[in-house]
C-alpha cells in the first residue's frame, strides 16, 4: 500500500498540517520540526503527490492534450513534441482521446476542468466552442487548430494547408497530371474542409477541373474503399490526393489489390508526413508540418499565456513543405 501524508505525520509525531507546511513550504514550520519532517519522508520513501501538491499550493503545473484519435499516426508524434516541451516548462502533462465522439470530447473537456489543468492544447475539431468558451472562463488556457477567433485566454495554431496542397497540385501538374481525384476526410472537421477546399481552389488555379471526390474517414479503410472505388473508373485519374497518410496508404492498398500500379499507372499523395510515408511501399509523396514543432509550439502557447499578464492569446504560424517519395511520377501517355 502506497505512503500516506498521514504516515509521515505519526512517524515524525506532528500533525499532517505540519507535514503538509513542509512539502509544500506553506505556513511556518521551526527549523528542527522542518528538519525532522524532511528526514521522516527520506527515511520512509515517501513521494508526494504532484496533483495534490499543486492543488495544495493553488500552483497548477499541469497541461493537456486532447486528440481525436491515437491510433492515427499524426498525433503520437504531436503528443511526444508536446510532452517533452511542456517537461521542459516544468509541467506535468495528461492526455485524452476522443475517437471523433462529440460525447468522449465533453468528458475530456470536463476531465481537464476537473484536474485543474493550467492549459489544452485541442488537438481535434469535434469540440464545440461552448466547451472552449467554458474553459476559458475558468481562466485554462486553450489552444486550438483554426478553431476559432484569438480571444482572451484563447491562442490558435494555424497550419498552412493551402500551401501544401498548393504544392502538391503544382508538383503533379509539372509531372503532366491533368486529372487528379481527391479522397475526403470525415466531414465537419475544418481541418478536413480547409484541405478540400484548397484543393478545388488550386485545381481552378491551374486550369483543371476539381474532382471527382471520394469519400473517406481518415483511416486505412477508408481510404481502401476509395482505391477499389477509383480503380473501376474508365477513364480515371491519373494521380489521386488523399487528406491524409493513412488514408493513402489505404488507397494505395485498394489500387494494388484492382490490378492498378503505384506510380507507374496511378501517383497517390498523402499528407501530414506520419512514420508511413517513409514505411509505406512505395514510400509517399505527402506534405510535412511538422508535428513535433506543433506539438511544442502548442505547450509554448499555453505557457506563455498562462502565465502572462496579457491574457489576450496569439496567432501562430505552422508551415507546409512537400516531400517528394516513390508513389508519384509521371503521368502515363
Amino acid at each position: 500500500m502506497a505512503l500516506t501524508i498521514r504516515d509521515v505525520a505519526k512517524a515524525a509525531g506532528v500533525s499532517t498540517a505540519t507535514v503538509s507546511n513542509v512539502l509544500n513550504k506553506t505556513g511556518k514550520v521551526g527549523r528542527n520540526t522542518h528538519r525532522l519532517v524532511l528526514s521522516t519522508v527520506r527515511r520512509l520513501g515517501y513521494v508526494p503527490d504532484a496533483h495534490a501538491r499543486h492543488l495544495a499550493s493553488g500552483d497548477r503545473r499541469t497541461l493537456g492534450i486532447i486528440v481525436s484519435d491515437i491510433e492515427n499516426p499524426f498525433f503520437p508524434e504531436v503528443i511526444k513534441g508536446f510532452e517533452a516541451r511542456a517537461r521542459q516548462l516544468g509541467y506535468d502533462a495528461i492526455l485524452s482521446d476522443t475517437n471523433y465522439d462529440p460525447r468522449r470530447t465533453r468528458e475530456a473537456a470536463e476531465r481537464m476542468m476537473e484536474h485543474r489543468v493550467r492549459g489544452v492544447a485541442i488537438m481535434t475539431s469535434e469540440i464545440s466552442l461552448r466547451l472552449v468558451h467554458e474553459l476559458a472562463r475558468r481562466k485554462i488556457a486553450v489552444t486550438f487548430l483554426d478553431l476559432a477567433p484569438v480571444q482572451g485566454y484563447m491562442s490558435n495554431l494555424r497550419i498552412d494547408y493551402s500551401s501544401g496542397v498548393e504544392q502538391i497540385v503544382q508538383y503533379l501538374y509539372g509531372q503532366g497530371h491533368r486529372r487528379i481525384a481527391f479522397v475526403a476526410g470525415r466531414p465537419g472537421l475544418k481541418s478536413n474542409a480547409a484541405r478540400l477546399q484548397a484543393y478545388e481552389k488550386c485545381m481552378r488555379a491551374s486550369g483543371l477541373k476539381p474532382g471527382p471526390v471520394f469519400p473517406g474517414n481518415l483511416r486505412f479503410e477508408g481510404g481502401l474503399a476509395a482505391g477499389a472505388a477509383i480503380a473501376k473508373l474508365s477513364p480515371g485519374p491519373t494521380a489521386v490526393m488523399a487528406i491524409n497518410d493513412l488514408t493513402a496508404v489505404g488507397v494505395i492498398k485498394g489500387l494494388l489489390n484492382a490490378g492498378c500500379r503505384v506510380p507507374q499507372d496511378i501517383s497517390v499523395t498523402g499528407f501530414d508526413k506520419t512514420r508511413l510515408a517513409e514505411y509505406s511501399n512505395p514510400s509517399l509523396t505527402t506534405v510535412d508540418i511538422h508535428r513535433d514543432v506543433l506539438g511544442r509550439m502548442a505547450a509554448d502557447a499555453l505557457h506563455e499565456l498562462s502565465g502572462s499578464s496579457n491574457l489576450q492569446g496569439k496567432e501562430y504560424q505552422i508551415g507546409a513543405e512537400l516531400v517528394v517519395g516513390q508513389s508519384t511520377g509521371p503521368a502515363p501517355s
